[in-house]
């Protein structure tokens, strides 16, 4: 009746209130009670399943919580203070102090230096972990490895969360001592990473430290009340871990009642389109929530066209560096028709490129050459790609129609007998994955875009190597262990990073040439009568360099919200020297002549002085003859820096013993300077190295002693050894795409890909 609606409004009211919006309605037949907790613990059965809570704000149906916001897309964002994990801040990760790298020897005791920490504040941490030993009967003598669990974490964290006590001897006699008072080593660096200023202390205790998943979200990155939220029963971090293909299934397959899917359908649309984007250009084994740091370059770049070919722009000149780098053959198709659709909206590419079947799809082919530097930079040809088949002067044509082409090896190495075997892979997508890398042979390492080829090479090989020779604090990814480390005597993985971050490094100082040239320059007759060392001749320090601009030879203007602008130096006009430096000469060149000289012209200068020539002629031989001696170490190229670091050890004396990785030594090289910079490698392994090429270049691959094919997919449907062996014997396992794409090439056939 209304009388009664009226009261249980009121009542309602009067209950919301006082509970700040939450309400629970319990059956008539329970006791009446003010507290209902009571009444709620004497239902039992159908009654108690009677009850219902009711919340005027968003609150949980489980547990009760309540208070929680309305959910606004800032609330799935780690990125902002809304939906971030409070403890980490949205990284999903936190940087903590590692035991092992504190006590990287644990077969030593205190006495013997087991704390290893930084500089001279190494010294004060061990006398702490002494003086906490000695207090508290822990042995200092015995190797931490023989030491009670309990007492290494004590020296290491203190007692925090100890409460209790413990009698132990000291030369007072029998005391007891509360353990809560005591800061272990790891507690103690933690400190002083928060209270110090200084940027070498912070860089150097980091040096220490692992980065680990936050204990709160768990590597997550969100607050529990946004991952509370899900669709199709996936949180949106679940949905994140998702590779993009499995993301792409996930929504077309997704089930919505009527009301949900008028209210997703446009969004489920967009969702799906750009994830079908993504798919084209060969990126489909990326996951959604895979960190900006970890993409290579080529994927930068497809991600960067995946989302131009989404904004449906016309009228637009796009510019592609080698998007084809770490691309699959297979997946270079997928590539070629996304330049196509970006093409047929209206828009014009200009691809730099040296992929034969990207050439073929081209409407219009531009060769530069016909050499490289100051041999180079003329138009060789300019037409279509039929036209340029039958041009007769570029060295591209001669290639394409087979007239010139890169020699298959007379004979397989089988490689010295022994094998370097990584056991029990699983780091990343490996499917715990044993491998046997053959020593003494050229090895490459192929297989589709993501199958877990960098991960079993950079990841796990080149870090247990680098760890076990050098020491290295880098960790490798996880693996039962590697055996045969005993055959080899050192590893040198020769990367694309640059070979210097300023201006001042160049080819020269990197190779060591440039020493060999200054000490020259110092024995001159000229150079001896005015008393001049080869410091002189160096444009870092004081006595030859152009003091106007530090040797830099460039004056740089800082422009107030512009970028720098760089001027040569009025004084030196450019040459890094002062007049009195550049008097001394050399066959009529002086030092800053000699910087300005490309290799090949400086290998024909000093071609009688044994130790600069050989150094050059290495350079020369990695195909960077055209680069200048000065050049400055930030406008090379990834690939021109890998092989300035290439030829730097080539001009060392080796072992044979000398385990060599490279990750796509071919990228931005044309057919010619393959053909070159496999002969180096080669003659690598010729003297009992192992050479081992995480590579796609179908070239390179047919060259190979020995290959090891992984797949068969991307992403989690990668991760396995496909096949393995000679070329021959890999190209005849119907499993393997590398081997489907491989055949032609090893019969001789001409190069048409399906």
């Amino acid at each position: 009746d209304p009388e009664s609606r009226s009261r249980l409004a009121e009542s309602i009211e009067t209950a919301t209130r006082m509970s700040q919006g939450s309400l629970l309605v319990v059956p008539v037949e329970s006791p009446t009670t003010v507290d209902a907790r009571p009444a709620r613990k004497k239902l039992k059965g159908a009654r108690a399943e009677a009850e219902q809570l009711f919340s005027l704000s968003y609150a949980c149906p489980v547990h009760g919580s309540t208070g929680l916001e309305e959910p606004q897309p800032r609330n799935f964002s780690f990125n902002s203070p809304h939906g971030a994990c409070p403890e980490c801040t949205g990284l999903g990760t936190k940087l903590e102090i590692d035991p092992d790298q504190v006590l990287p020897d644990r077969s030593l005791s205190i006495r013997d230096g087991a704390f290893q920490t930084f500089g001279r504040s190494g010294v004060y941490y061990t006398e702490h972990a002494e003086w906490v030993a000695r207090r508290y009967g822990i042995s200092t003598s015995k190797p931490m490895d023989e030491l009670p669990r309990e007492d290494v974490d004590f020296l290491l964290y203190g007692s925090n969360d100890f409460d209790g006590k413990k009698s132990v001897r000291n030369r007072f006699g029998r005391v007891k001592f509360k353990r809560a008072t005591v800061e272990g080593v790891i507690t103690a660096l933690e400190r002083r990473y928060k209270e110090t200023e200084s940027e070498w202390v912070k860089q150097e205790i980091e040096r220490l430290m692992v980065t680990r998943p936050c204990p709160t979200c768990e590597g997550r990155r969100l607050k529990p009340e946004a991952l509370a939220v899900t669709v199709g029963d996936r949180n949106i971090s679940e949905l994140c871990d998702l590779s993009v293909s499995d993301a792409d299934r996930f929504f077309a397959e997704l089930k919505l009642s009527q009301r949900e899917e008028t209210i997703a359908v446009q969004i489920r649309k967009e969702i799906q389109e750009r994830l079908g984007f993504m798919v084209d250009v060969g990126l489909q084994y990326l996951t959604l929530n895979r960190i900006t740091p970890t993409l290579s370059g080529g994927e930068a770049q497809r991600i960067r066209l995946a989302t131009q070919i989404g904004s449906r722009l016309m009228g637009v000149l796009y510019v592609l560096d080698e998007p084809s780098i770490g691309l699959h053959q297979r997946d270079n198709r997928k590539l070629i028709n996304t330049l196509e659709r970006l093409r047929g909206l209206g828009n014009t590419l200009i691809v730099v490129e040296h992929d034969e079947e990207t050439m073929r799809h081209a409407d219009w082919v531009v060769d530069i050459g016909p050499g490289a530097g100051e041999h180079g930079g003329k138009i060789v040809f300019s037409g279509t790609y039929d036209q340029l088949l039958r041009a007769k002067d570029s060295t591209t044509a001669q290639y394409l129609r087979g007239e010139r082409s890169i020699p298959m090896p007379p004979r397989r190495r089988k490689g010295s007998g022994k094998r370097l075997v990584v056991r029990g892979a699983v780091e990343n997508n490996l499917k715990d994955v044993t491998v046997g890398f053959p020593l003494g042979a050229f090895i490459c390492v192929s297989g589709v875009s993501g199958s877990g080829k960098s991960t079993l090479v950079n990841d796990i090989l080149y870090r247990a190597l680098n760890q076990h020779f050098f020491r290295a604090r880098e960790r490798p990814g996880k693996h039962k262990g590697i055996s045969g480390l005993e055959h080899l005597d050192k590893v040198i993985d020769v990367d694309q990073s640059p070979i210097g971050r300023t201006p001042r490094s160049n080819p020269a100082t990197y190779v060591g040439v440039f020493t060999y040239i200054r000490e020259l320059f110092a024995t001159l007759p000229e150079a001896r009568e005015r008393g001049y060392t080869p410091g002189r001749f160096s444009f870092n320090v004081k006595g030859g360099r152009c003091e106007a601009c530090q040797g830099d030879g460039m004056i740089k203007i800082e422009m107030n919200f512009l970028p720098d602008v760089y001027v040569p130096c009025e004084v030196c006009k450019g040459k890094r020297y002062n007049r009195e430096a550049l008097e001394v000469r050399f066959k009529g060149h002086s030092i800053s002549d000699v910087l300005d000289m490309s290799v090949a012209e400086a290998l024909d200068l000093f071609q009688n002085i044994p130790r600069i020539a050989r150094k050059l002629e290495t350079l020369n031989e990695v195909g960077l003859g055209y680069i200048r001696l000065g050049q400055p170490a930030t406008t090379l190229s990834g690939g021109e820096a890998q092989r300035v670091k290439l030829s730097t050890e080539l001009s060392r004396r080796d072992t044979g013993m000398t385990f060599y990785i490279l990750d796509e030594p071919t990228t931005g090289l044309h057919f010619a300077d393959i053909e070159r910079l496999l002969k180096v490698l080669h003659r690598l392994v010729d003297r009992g190295n192992t050479v081992l090429v995480i590579e796609h270049n179908l070239d390179v691959l047919k060259t190979a002693d020995w290959l090891i094919d992984l797949g068969p997919e991307g992403g989690d449907r990668g991760g396995e050894i496909v096949a393995e062996g000679t070329p021959e014997q890999v190209a005849a396992k119907p499993r393997s795409y590398t081997g489907q794409y491989l055949q032609p090439y090893l019969k001789g056939a001409e190069k048409k890909l399906a």
